[in-house]
């Protein structure tokens, strides 16, 4: 599932097809909103909040998609022929620009002044201009039981983390994944280092957390399963963490992750 970062960039790519532009085309191929007519408003901006995007267009109305495991909004020339089948979900489209929602997960139209209906539940926004670490901190102690490898992927306690920087945050931080939350001593430390991961992230694809870019030296555990560690030499441990259906995969080490 895209992370937080990965959704800020895909905001940042429909405000530079779609905003201040008039759409000329709007075809929701989803059977709640198949008779949504946007054309002749024009688009005022696209914000992602955690992992949730909100295209905001005159008339009070928000356009609230989701891109889940495998959706992903493309942006090309306006007639330009799309994908085939079903695999569109929604076209936002002006004179120059169209917007392609491909496989999206989620997809609502609602009055804009309502949308904390759909986002008003989550945490603070790793990415956000709001960004409050007391805030996240607050929410995780809220339930000192909980392993901290769940805590981290409850968008209810923060927004914007995914598989890849929960993995990667708990490494840094020597935090072994099933420690408990109440267990942990600085939490502030943990959301903040968590952050400055994703912000460092959010111009560039890809995901960097050594600070080497090369593609075999980009992270230190995940994508890693059964690699000595980069640091002591320890095979990377992987699992999977949460009940399910919700279950989740883990990358650890086993001889860096001890507290």
């Amino acid at each position: 599932m895209p992370e937080g970062d990965a959704v800020y960039r895909t905001a940042a790519k429909l405000r530079g097809a779609l905003d201040g532009q008039v759409l000329t085309r709007s075809d929701f191929r989803v059977p709640r909103h198949a008779t949504a007519d946007l054309t002749g408003r024009a688009v005022i901006t696209t914000v992602s909040r955690g992992k949730h995007l909100l295209t905001r267009v005159e008339g009070d109305l928000t356009v609230h998609t989701h891109l889940r495991m495998d959706g992903s909004w493309q942006v090309m020339a306006a007639g330009r022929r799309t994908a085939p089948g079903d695999q569109v979900r929604l076209i936002l489209a002006n004179e120059r620009w169209q917007a392609v929602g491909v496989r999206l997960g989620m997809v609502d139209l609602v009055r804009t002044g309502e949308e904390e209906r759909l986002v008003g539940h989550l945490g603070p926004d790793l990415l956000g201009p709001d960004w409050d670490p007391d805030e996240a901190v607050r929410r995780l102690r809220g339930a000192p039981d909980r392993t901290i490898g769940e805590a981290l992927l409850d968008q209810r306690n923060l927004a914007g983390i995914g598989t890849i920087y929960r993995a990667e945050t708990l490494f840094l931080r020597g935090i072994w994944p099933w420690k408990k939350v109440g267990e942990i001593e600085d939490l502030n430390g943990l959301v903040s280092l968590a952050q400055r991961l994703l912000d460092a992230n959010k111009g560039h694809a890809g995901t960097v957390t050594t600070g080497d870019r090369r593609p075999a030296n980009q992270t230190w555990v995940y994508g890693r399963a059964g690699k000595p560690c980069r640091r002591c030499g320890t095979r990377i441990s992987r699992g999977e963490m949460g009940a399910q259906p919700q279950e989740r995969l883990i990358l650890w080490c086993a001889g860096c992750q001890l507290g």
